[in-house]
């Protein structure tokens, strides 16, 4: 398969089971006699196709991803200002939502901008922290050979200093079924994707990087037949992140 790894920034997108019953008054008990007349009730064959896909051995490839970022300044990126972050809490989980890692992180520059009112955070969650190259070397030994689920997972690369390959990424931001099914030429954002397509709230309090690891792969699964059919295809599913992220896909 060919895969493009980015597209140019702000770019616009066009882009069951035979079994017997039997039944008596107000009664329908699986296996019981009575004296009414049986009703055998024919069911198709078991679809057994969702294993191959949902099978232990399978699932435990994927891994969700979640960060939360402070700003440690502004930089100018075509004659507009831009927020420039950098992580300061990551959460792995696995394919069943159990926790594989969380660590806050501590920062490497000056924190200009905690985003407290977003993310709950001050100087005193960081400043004992483990460092930088410890945690993103942890990260980088959990998804190797893995398949990272996400949301953004260009700025969760980035942020962490790390490429990975483009086809084991399942990044629910740029998954182009659901963009089509909202009508969206942009990024949708995880809390309304999950809104509109589970009826689940996220965020509702402080960005939480373990909670947006979750809603990422739950939404996944939802769409996971969908999203791994067509790759199987020999096609690519999703539209593609910003150019100026390259470098963290490979």
């Amino acid at each position: 398969m060919n895969l493009p790894s980015t597209r140019k920034d702000n770019e616009e997108i066009s882009t069951s089971f035979g079994s017997t019953y039997t039944t008596s008054p107000g009664l329908l008990a699986f296996g019981q006699q009575t004296n009414s007349e049986e009703v055998r009730v024919s069911f198709p064959p078991e679809d057994t196709s969702w294993r191959s896909i949902y099978s232990p051995e399978k699932s435990f490839r994927y891994i969700g991803i979640g960060v939360v970022n402070v700003y440690i300044g502004t930089m100018k990126f075509r004659d507009k200002s831009e927020a420039i972050p950098m992580v300061a809490r990551v959460s792995l989980i696995d394919y069943r939502g159990r926790l594989l890692f969380d660590s806050y992180i501590r920062p490497t520059h000056l924190v200009e901008d905690y985003r407290q009112a977003q993310t709950g955070l001050s100087y005193d969650h960081l400043c004992n922290a483990p460092s930088f190259v410890d945690v993103q070397k942890r990260i980088a030994a959990y998804i190797q050979d893995k398949i990272i689920v996400g949301h953004r997972v260009w700025i969760f690369l980035a942020v962490l200093g790390l490429s990975h390959p483009a086809l084991h990424t399942r990044d629910l931001a740029l998954f182009r079924p659901m963009r089509k099914k909202l009508g969206s030429r942009v990024v949708v954002e995880l809390s309304t994707l999950v809104k509109v397509f589970m009826a689940r709230d996220v965020g509702l309090q402080y960005e939480d990087s373990a909670e947006f690891s979750r809603a990422a792969m739950d939404l996944f699964r939802s769409c996971q037949e969908i999203f791994e059919d067509i790759i199987t295809a020999g096609q690519w599913p999703c539209d593609l992140p910003p150019e100026r992220f390259a470098e963290h896909y490979s």
